[in-house]
């Protein structure tokens, strides 16, 4: 539970970032106390404000400290690995290695095998990358798996696939 002063700048942070402007959604951030700057949503948002201004080294921390305080929560494991991609030194390989194991411990979790699917197809292993679809398919079902697939440019040599999947 945040202290009144910290729910308020974490409010207004997330104002500010839903009105597109991250740096005053970054100032409030900055006013939170030390405790509460480790408060799974409050971090959540960090990370947002860091992918929003390609911060991914910061954003990246932000993630791994999720993962820590907030083990139950995949979201830290998806914003690791999509921070790790974009490290200017980081890689498709690394995000695939780091997003890997959160699906045994997230098996319902969709996001988690349609990224992993993501990582297959750009990395050019089109059979593995129709695995996880499958598996995020299995977990939310065609219609809204197909929805963010086919808007997604990391899948587009499978897009003829997946408007056929049924």
């Amino acid at each position: 539970m945040l202290a009144p002063r910290d729910t308020f700048c974490f409010s207004a942070a997330a104002g500010w970032l839903e009105l597109g402007n991250v740096a005053e959604a970054e100032a409030e951030l900055s006013q939170l106390s030390p405790q509460a700057a480790l408060d799974p949503d409050v971090l959540e948002l960090k990370w947002l404000v860091c992918a929003e201004q390609a911060k991914w080294q910061e954003g990246l921390k932000a993630a791994q400290k999720l993962m820590e305080v907030a083990p139950n929560r995949p979201t830290g494991w998806l914003h690791s690995a999509y921070a790790l991609r974009r490290l200017p030194d980081g890689s498709l390989q690394e995000a695939w290695e780091a997003l890997l194991p959160a699906h045994r411990k997230f098996p319902r979790e969709s996001l988690i095998p349609y990224n992993l699917s993501c990582y297959a197809c750009q990395m050019g292993d089109m059979e593995e990358a129709r695995k996880w679809l499958r598996k995020a398919v299995d977990c939310d079902g065609i219609e809204a798996i197909r929805k963010i697939a086919l808007a997604d440019k990391d899948l587009e040599p499978l897009w003829d696939e997946i408007r056929k999947m049924g």
